[in-house]
């Protein structure tokens, strides 16, 4: 095994704050973000580098250059003592590793685990602390392996390599699934090559179906980089059987492609709910929940296609007196509205605001076919779905036919959960719904009538989690923010954003600072639910060392190819 090297010693802190490291390396072979173990007698203690500080015992020899004022030896001795460099370490993890190996208190350690006098060591949350000068490592494979799982176990997936020595880390795909996720960072930061990574790795090791909700046709079928202009491998390319693409619209096309087949919504599945989470793109008034109201009271089911139909049209009639006069038209909104006792004029505003959707052509009376099944079918059965919106890529789109979608899924969610939990029926297959631009469906405005809000709330309770993917986490509903389980995130400026994602860790002030500092497109932090403790890691590559990589089974990377990446 790779030897351990030695950084340094403790010199200080505690359990309320972080554990002071004197650096014995020159402080630029360490990085922030490091994985370092810190050994003293049976205990193992795991942490991250979060700080690196120069300090001084005498100031006087802080302040001045020495090395014209003395002999080498002499200014490089100074260097070593009076000037030092300590590492801030924030302590996450422990693991009792007995007496040394080979001596008698070691064999009667393993004898008492073997007996039950004793529990078998595990992975324990920090719970007491090393004494002064307790010998500090950079965290060896093996290590990271102890504590991130070994990339050659089934299911551990590597997300990431270790900035200085290139080991691999593995998010638990297994414990991924359990809660909802979020992948965020900057524009320009590669999010959408991260959400392929774990969409990737999700599909190859059959965790779970997947939903995306692709609004700009980016993970189905191959595409163009638009910066670097190279090509990018769609997921269908290399999951051809698993993956089934979706074009929104009868006859759509994605990039020139046809998909698998076509998505047509009926007028019916339309609900009141529906067009009530479109409040603010539609720009509509606070009435429009009593006028919708009164119309699924008229009409029910049939009330979008009802509604549809009318017009805002006068006739001329005749009085009693034999003068002319201009009423509604029979099949207008007013005439409607006057015989159900609404607003003429509340009416008729919702009724040109829903113009936008009246003209959308993938909202039909009947579809050719029962699509929004043939989507759901396909879930249960173990493929994944990528839905590409195409040309009708704007807003409204997004928002209604995600919200309307999710709703139709979580429902046969629900009474598959409560089939297989009251009668024993078969239990139903794990789904992730991926959201990207996140912000527009999940903001405090909109969170409260969604779907996919409810869905957070929940956790796992009807086997359906949301991976969220966004630029500006700070714009999602605090609330649904604090459920996520597992966080990867690149790099971001904004303190707000920085603050959301790291809403409801325990060590978010020690973080902060590391993703501001992320490398752009190469480096990610990741936290939560799906990794033991938070890690910045040099992100993994989507391209076609990945996938081979991936499909040979050996997701282990040659010490050749991690310094070749590291740029040596």
């Amino acid at each position: 095994m790779e030897q351990r090297t030695k950084i340094g010693y403790l010199v200080g802190g505690g359990l309320k704050e972080n554990f002071r490291v004197r650096l014995i390396l020159s402080p630029q072979e360490v990085q922030e973000g490091a994985f370092v173990i810190i050994q003293s007698g049976e205990w193992n203690y795991y942490g991250i580098v979060t700080d690196i500080q120069l300090g001084a015992t005498d100031p006087r020899f802080a302040d001045e250059q020495m090395e014209g004022r003395f002999p080498s030896h002499i200014s490089k001795a100074l260097h070593g003592q009076t000037l030092y460099a300590n590492l801030e370490v924030l302590p996450n993890l422990m693991l009792e590793v007995g007496p040394e190996l080979g001596t008698p208190a070691y064999k009667d350690w393993q004898g008492k685990i073997a007996a039950g006098l004793k529990d078998p060591p595990r992975i324990l949350p920090v719970k007491n602390i090393p004494p002064h000068h307790a010998q500090v490592f950079l965290a060896n494979e093996g290590d990271i392996a102890e504590i991130f799982g070994s990339p050659d176990e089934k299911g551990n997936f590597i997300i990431g390599y270790t900035r200085e020595q290139g080991h691999p880390v593995c998010i638990d795909m297994e414990k991924f699934v359990q809660r909802s996720s979020g992948v965020f960072g900057a524009t320009g930061t590669g999010k959408s090559f991260l959400t392929r990574l774990v969409l990737a790795g999700l599909m190859h090791y059959n965790k779970a179906s997947v939903f995306v909700l692709d609004m700009h046709n980016e993970y189905g079928f191959d595409d163009v980089a638009s910066d670097t202009k190279k090509a990018v491998t769609g997921l269908k390319t290399k999951f051809k059987s698993k993956v089934r693409i979706v074009g929104l619209g009868g006859g759509s096309t994605i990039r020139g492609q046809v998909p698998d087949f076509n998505l047509e919504i009926s007028t019916g599945d339309i609900s009141t709910s529906d067009i009530e989470t479109l409040m603010q793109e539609l720009n509509l008034r606070e009435t429009t929940p009593t006028t919708l109201n009164a119309l699924y009271g008229s009409f029910g089911k049939d009330w979008f296609t009802r509604f549809k139909a009318m017009n805002r049209l006068e006739v001329t009639v005749e009085d009693d007196k034999g003068k002319a006069k201009k009423v509604p038209h029979p099949e207008s909104v007013a005439a409607w509205a006057n015989e159900n006792g609404v607003n003429v004029m509340a009416a008729e505003a919702l009724f040109e605001k829903l113009g936008r959707l009246f003209d959308k052509p993938y909202i039909v009376e009947k579809p050719a076919a029962d699509s929004v099944r043939e989507i759901i079918q396909s879930l249960e059965n173990g493929q994944h779905v990528v839905l590409s919106f195409g040309n009708h890529d704007q807003d409204l789109d997004y928002l209604l036919v995600s919200n309307l979608l999710t709703r139709k899924i979580r429902k046969a969610w629900e009474h598959k959960t409560n089939a297989f939990r009251t009668h024993g029926k078969e239990e139903p297959r794990q789904l992730i719904i991926v959201v990207e631009e996140a912000h527009k469906l999940l903001n405090r405005e909109m969170a409260a009538q969604t779907t996919f809000a409810t869905i957070a709330r929940e956790l796992r309770k009807y086997y359906v989690t949301l991976l969220i993917v966004d630029q500006r986490p700070s714009q999602i509903y605090d609330e649904v923010m604090s459920q996520l389980g597992t966080r990867i995130s690149g790099w971001l400026g904004d303190e707000d954003d920085i603050h959301a994602v790291l809403s409801g860790l325990a060590s978010r002030d020690a973080l902060r600072g590391m993703i501001a500092r992320l490398q752009q497109r190469e480096e990610v932090l990741i936290a939560g639910w799906g990794v033991p403790m938070p890690i910045p890691v040099r992100s993994r590559r989507y391209d076609e060392q990945f996938w081979k990589e991936l499909f040979a089974g050996k997701e282990k990377r040659s010490r050749e190819q991690d310094m070749k990446d590291l740029g040596f």
